[in-house]
């Protein structure tokens, strides 16, 4: 049995995991917040057998596209004075953790 830990940005997780429930996962949702960008994103829990991954994995890689956009540029260093610009960053897709799972207990 594995654990799927899937991060992807708020925008994209209701359709991956729609499509993973449609295709008979089950998954938990958590609101996370990430450290670059202090953007608020999604952490998905799935739980499934081992030959599933690959299909979960493929599933979560459709849906979560990558994009790019504009955000503010927060880096001060004491230069306040000068106008600060926009920074072009790529957002969205997915980063995924197969871990495995040595014990499962449902009480």
């Amino acid at each position: 049995m594995k654990l799927i830990l899937a991060i992807m940005s708020n925008d994209d997780s209701p359709m991956v995991s729609s499509a993973l429930n449609k295709d008979g996962f089950q998954v938990t949702k958590l609101a996370t917040t990430g450290g670059f960008l202090r953007a608020g994103n999604t952490t998905l829990i799935c739980g499934c057998e081992d030959e599933k991954v690959e299909n979960a994995i493929s599933i979560i890689e459709k849906y979560s596209s990558k994009r790019t956009e504009l955000v503010p540029n927060t880096a001060g260093y004491d230069m306040s004075h000068f106008a600060t610009f926009p920074l072009e960053v790529q957002v969205g897709g997915s980063v995924i953790f197969v871990l495995d799972v040595d014990q499962f207990i449902k009480v």
